[in-house]
């Protein structure tokens, strides 16, 4: 059945509320950040109305660059760890029961219940020395006295990933479901190892879903603001922390407007790929 275009100016009105609340919840807050950023910071925490650049120049400083390279690269391997681990895992996780299928994601949405601040300090905690996971492996005779394994990037990673799993899993769970378990069937019977039919035939038929999944976890990533600071050391900041450090604890709001545009303006490019990728997986 073929949809029929809009006659009348009345048939645009189921799209008035939503275009308001995109208006009034986004692009003024957003044209409204673009232009502080402009403006000239004086003594005391006060900003005037000005059209200056140097809030950007700054930002391009080789201390902020480094700061943005590390959000960057920190987002990227959030991403890779989650989907890397989750693809296997809900793969099986469809095989399941049903029964069985329904307890893991109840158990997951549950995940998501916990606020950052909880998880960020559940897994300080298991990283401390005093009751931390390193007094098991003391007991069990591979360590010879705990440790404490925070802060580090790989509490700081481990925290992120543990945080963005179940959304990850959500996201490739109606997709492998959707897909025709006999083709995998089919590679068996052709001779390929239960391995070897996941990458050359569950993988391929994923590949724009992964790609979406991906650009979605290194969004949510990369706007991380409590776990870097509860599980890592300042060089393991994102930018996300100094955005905050430079509008509430320094008073520099321009410069503040200014770091917080790039970062959405990265985030807008990369659902832009996204709805790109979804297009194209459409087509085929």
């Amino acid at each position: 059945m073929r949809r029929e275009a809009p006659q009348r100016l009345a048939d645009y009105g189921p799209l008035f509320f939503p275009a308001m609340m995109l208006i009034v919840f986004f692009v003024v807050p957003f044209a409204t950040m673009i232009a502080v950023s402009f403006f000239q910071r004086q003594q005391g925490g006060f900003y005037v109305p000005a059209f200056e650049l140097s809030n950007y120049q700054r930002f391009l400083s080789l201390f902020f660059a480094n700061v943005l390279g590390f959000s960057l690269m920190l987002a990227i391997a959030v991403a890779i760890c989650c989907v890397v681990l989750a693809i296997p895992f809900t793969y099986l996780l469809t095989r399941m029961a049903r029964k069985v299928q329904i307890i893991w994601l109840v158990a997951l949405l549950s995940v998501l219940s916990l606020s950052e601040v909880i998880i960020g300090f559940a897994w300080s905690t298991l990283f401390s020395r005093t009751a931390g996971i390193t007094n098991l492996l003391v007991m069990a005779g591979l360590m010879s006295e705990a440790k404490a394994l925070l802060p580090s990037f790989g509490a700081v990673l481990t925290g992120m990933v543990y945080q963005a799993f179940p959304y990850t899993v959500l996201v490739l769970y109606p997709a492998l479901v959707r897909l025709d378990p006999t083709l995998t069937e089919a590679a068996r019977t052709l001779g390929a190892s239960p391995i070897k039919a996941f990458f050359t035939v569950v993988v391929p038929a994923l590949r724009n879903t992964i790609t979406a999944t991906l650009i979605m976890v290194f969004i949510f990533a990369l706007g991380s603001y409590l776990l870097p600071q509860l599980l890592g050391r300042p060089q393991h900041w994102t930018l996300s922390v100094l955005i905050t450090d430079q509008a509430i604890y320094q008073s520099n709001m321009p410069f503040a407007a200014a770091m917080a545009v790039f970062l959405v303006l990265v985030t807008l490019g990369l659902v832009a790929l996204t709805v790109i990728a979804g297009r194209k997986g459409e087509a085929a």
